[in-house]
């Protein structure tokens, strides 16, 4: 048994147990609205779940069951609640995969997953030989439980079944009525919508990070150089969508560098990127121009050839002279500063050469700045999500950035990006991040 974070009720918060009667219409009303509410607000299936239970535990019974059907047909028993003196535990040793439906079984939870109708129960239903594994499990349930009246629904959701919930009294003498069963297929209906916009989510999500990691380039590898990316996507599938690096070696004997971060936060975005990445290469490859003129460039086709609204971008160009000397070349179409850390720790943001962002009407000529860096210096490009947040100035994420990355630059490449991901990112951070960072030879 494990306690339910965040639903865990200390004994002098345990709410007293309603008296043993039918709930009047206007507090189930009440019940519906607060399940619908705590339902559209989440589109986590788990944290979702919990909270309807925290609204009929024990409102409304001591149990609540959950089963769920996957997208491949298989039950699964997701979710057992009990309601103890101490507040809302978590029954583990009860929940697990189960036996599939039966397509003829006449007991209630088969016909509830079935979609068949709804059902009250008791463990007389069960008494007698079990025509299914299903029953089995739901028989061995009751026991455990010491569930002596039950009410069993279908979780319905817009086009099919996707699973079952149970609702069981063991400490109270009241049986439940039909007028229980009504609103128990009243808080399905609402789980069953809930359940299938996650996983359109989900889906939606699945697709979306397929798209945008098949479309993330490999590094080139330059002599000496060390150079490693990340891509974290956003934890709501609605906003997976626009952010991207590129790193890819030129004619020059150059290498551009891109970061980039198409406005928007879906699969558009996301589309909208891949267009952009490609004409991007396809214009710094086959003219060696500053990167200035190559930006002004693309910003003059995006806004005739592409659906895309408005995106920044920084683009720079790292090349080597024949005494070794390392020279970087870029310009920012309002993007957040490249960061430049030095082997000794000491910072910069490359705020030179800021222009207006893609898709708006420049008041001034976009300009490019250059730069020789120093021996072992670290540089960082980076997309927003990486220091922007609701509860956080811009001000404060870039300077919470610089010194995160002063204290780590002495860590090997790749532990240096994933810890700097880790200790930076907003914890209310909603968008999804790129990050490409290399490192120059001493």
């Amino acid at each position: 048994m494990t306690d339910i974070d965040g639903f865990v009720l200390s004994d002098s918060a345990v709410p007293p147990r309603p008296p043993s009667r039918s709930l009047s219409e206007l507090e189930r009303l009440a019940l519906l609205a607060d399940t619908t509410a705590q339902l559209i607000s989440n589109n986590d299936v788990d944290e979702a779940l919990r909270r309807v239970v925290q609204l009929v535990l024990p409102r409304l019974a001591d149990w609540a069951v959950i089963d769920l059907i996957t997208d491949t047909a298989d039950v699964s028993r997701h979710l057992v609640i009990q309601a103890g003196p101490a507040g809302l535990v978590e029954r583990e040793d009860l929940q697990g995969p189960m036996p599939p439906v039966s397509e003829s079984s006449p007991m209630p939870l088969s016909r509830a997953l079935r979609g068949v109708s709804s059902n009250l129960a008791g463990p007389e239903t069960y008494q007698g030989p079990p025509d299914s594994g299903i029953a089995v499990e739901q028989r061995r349930l009751f026991r455990v439980a010491g569930i002596k009246t039950a009410a069993i629904a279908p979780i319905r959701g817009p086009r099919e079944v996707v699973g079952a919930i149970t609702l069981g009294r063991s400490d109270r003498p009241q049986v439940f009525t039909t007028a229980d069963l009504a609103l128990l297929q009243d808080i399905g209906r609402r789980i069953g919508l809930a359940l299938e916009n996650a996983r359109h989510f989900q889906r939606q999500r699945q697709v979306a990070e397929t798209m945008q990691r098949y479309l993330l380039p490999q590094l080139p590898r330059l002599p000496g150089v060390k150079m490693t990316a990340r891509y974290q996507s956003a934890p709501d599938a609605s906003y997976v969508g626009g952010d991207w690096y590129d790193a890819f070696p030129l004619p020059s004997g150059d290498t551009a560098l891109v970061i980039g971060d198409v406005v928007g936060h879906d699969l558009e975005a996301a589309a909208g990127m891949a267009q952009l990445r490609n004409m991007l290469r396809a214009f710094t490859w086959s003219q060696d121009r500053p990167t200035h003129h190559t930006v002004q460039q693309l910003n003059d086709a995006m806004r005739q050839m592409t659906d895309v609204r408005m995106t920044t971008m920084v683009l720079a160009r790292l090349g080597v002279d024949t005494a070794g000397t390392w020279t970087l070349r870029w310009t920012s179409a309002g993007h957040p500063p490249p960061l430049l850390i030095g082997p000794d720790g000491l910072t910069r943001y490359l705020t030179e050469a800021n222009g207006m962002l893609l898709g708006m009407p420049s008041p001034r000529p976009r300009t490019e700045a250059r730069l020789t860096l120093p021996p072992q210096s670290t540089l960082v490009l980076y997309t927003d999500g990486l220091v922007e947040a609701r509860r956080q100035s811009l001000d404060a994420g870039l300077e919470n950035l610089r010194r995160h990355a002063a204290s780590l630059v002495h860590h090997d490449l790749d532990d240096f990006a994933d810890q700097l991901l880790r200790r930076t990112r907003p914890h209310d951070n909603d968008d999804d991040v790129a990050l490409l960072v290399l490192r120059l030879p001493s």
